[in-house]
């Protein structure tokens, strides 16, 4: 529990390496991809966004994962008001394959091929879910999970990678978020994390017209904490790096997220309305 509490508060800050950004649309994709200036052997993370977010609003993660010696690559499609999951999912594996094969930076960094890892946050870790069924990949995280298509759960139940879920104190179950169905559907080693002070809507930085309007703003606390949790899981899985194998143990709780359980809250939460417009 000591080493785990140290790893936390080691990666809640920026790691050592210096950032560089790009484009992943002089490979084809609309999309950015952040690495780090040089390093060998890196893992890559292909991170799918939510509902009419847009990709910037992840800048400060993608900027922390890439400090620690992680490819962020970020597909900017599907934006519009009517997204397909499966659609984002094909271009999460485009994503993967422009990290992993094409040169980036300045030719210092190679990232190997085998080292693969999806991520998405509300909508889009539906899509990160599918892609996880189709592409070569080592493990998946499943940020504050929002029901999308019924192929996103039927993938689930067919994944045997380590997945990290997490989800908001009191938002397990909940119109908007399914991460207690998929924690107990997963068909391999699936952790869910609760964030006691965390805001499904409040990991997209910035300010946003949504967010004025009170369906969930940027949240600095969930930040920290999904940027230290899904640094330190990628590291130990895609990255298979043993320093950090406290973050792909289940029964590990780190910092402030608590490992959730079926017999924590075995009946569904049903949220006022007044919940669904806030994004609660």
């Amino acid at each position: 529990m000591a080493k785990a509490n140290k790893l936390v508060k080691q990666l809640a800050r920026r790691g050592p390496h210096r950032v560089l950004k790009g484009d992943l649309g002089v490979a084809g994709l609309t999309g950015v991809v952040y690495t780090p200036e040089a390093g060998v052997n890196l893992p890559a993370l292909a991170f799918a966004h939510d509902w009419l977010i847009p990709i910037k609003r992840y800048s400060r993660l993608f900027e922390h994962l890439a400090s620690w010696g992680i490819v962020v690559a970020a597909p900017s499609t599907e934006g519009g008001p009517l997204p397909s999951d499966g659609r984002l999912a094909i271009d999460l594996g485009t994503a993967l394959d422009i990290a992993t094969e094409v040169r980036l930076g300045v030719g210092e960094i190679t990232v190997n091929t085998r080292r693969r890892a999806v991520a998405g946050h509300g909508f889009g870790a539906g899509a990160a879910l599918l892609a996880a069924g189709q592409e070569d990949v080592r493990s998946l995280a499943a940020l504050f999970p929002a029901p999308t298509s019924p192929q996103a759960l039927d993938a689930a139940r067919s994944l045997e990678l380590p997945a990290l879920l997490l989800a908001a104190a009191g938002d397990e179950k909940s119109l908007t978020s399914n991460a207690a169905q998929l924690a107990e559907a997963y068909g391999g080693d699936a952790r869910l994390r609760i964030l006691p002070d965390g805001s499904a809507r409040g990991l997209a930085e910035g300010i946003s017209a949504a967010g004025l309007l009170g369906a969930g703003k940027a949240h600095k606390p969930t930040q920290k904490a999904v940027r230290t949790l899904l640094t330190g899981f990628v590291l130990a899985t895609a990255g298979a790096d043993e320093d950090y194998s406290e973050f792909a143990e289940p029964d590990t709780d780190l910092g402030d997220a608590i490992v959730w359980r079926p017999e924590d809250d075995p009946e569904p939460k049903t949220p006022s309305a007044l919940d669904v417009i806030r994004g609660k």
